[in-house]
């Protein structure tokens, strides 16, 4: 039986874009079952105590300036030259999320995350004009009033809360955050660890 690979995601983090598609391809080679938990990265930040690293590690001498050279490298080695990084970062993503929890099943979920990744990290769309992602839904043939109606749905909202709840209970802090199982990975740079503990190798 295949294993079960959790991505917990919100699509305010530019290292959920950068982890998404190499994280694809990990699913592909081990055969492991991809699931996307969309939570609500402000309120993964205000139970945590966390903040954007930006923001955080800004008096710290160095680590920003790294932080970026870092991140470049990994655009770099997965070709990921159209990404350009959100001027308006960071956003509120709720909408965005709310979209997300709505989706029918685990196939439009994944399909509407295709569908924002670009949207939001190489176009840098307003997340919250309704009128720029219901051009993004429309352009992507998904039915953009059934979306847009459920994220004013009182069982989609509590949903999404639930799910940053539970994330947070379970050790998650920020964005990427992967689970197999109980065992749980933060970050991209953990995606090889996290290939390793698929394929039988140590976590």
């Amino acid at each position: 039986m295949s294993q079960t690979l959790e991505f917990i995601l919100d699509l305010a983090a530019p290292n959920g874009y950068l982890a998404w598609y190499p994280l694809k391809e990990i699913a592909g080679r081990t055969g492991a079952k991809l699931v996307v938990t969309p939570v609500f990265l402000g309120g993964m930040h205000k139970m945590t105590g966390n903040s954007p690293p930006m923001m955080r590690d800004a008096d710290v001498k160095g680590k920003v300036p790294y932080a970026a050279l870092e991140f470049r490298r990994f655009l770099d080695r997965h070709a990921m030259d159209r990404f350009s990084m959100h001027p308006d970062l960071p956003f509120n993503s709720i909408l965005l999320q709310r979209i997300l929890v709505a989706a029918k099943d685990q196939d439009e979920m994944q399909a509407l995350v295709d569908l924002f990744q670009p949207a939001v990290w190489e176009r840098n769309i307003d997340c919250g004009d309704v009128d720029a992602v219901r051009e993004v839904l429309e352009s992507g043939g998904f039915d953009a009033d059934r979306l847009l109606s459920a994220t004013q749905d009182a069982a989609v909202k509590q949903k999404l809360a639930e799910n940053t709840e539970k994330a947070v209970e379970r050790g998650a802090f920020g964005i990427p955050t992967f689970f197999v199982g109980d065992e749980m990975w933060f970050g991209k740079e953990r995606l090889g660890q996290l290939e390793d503990y698929l394929t039988g190798g140590k976590p």
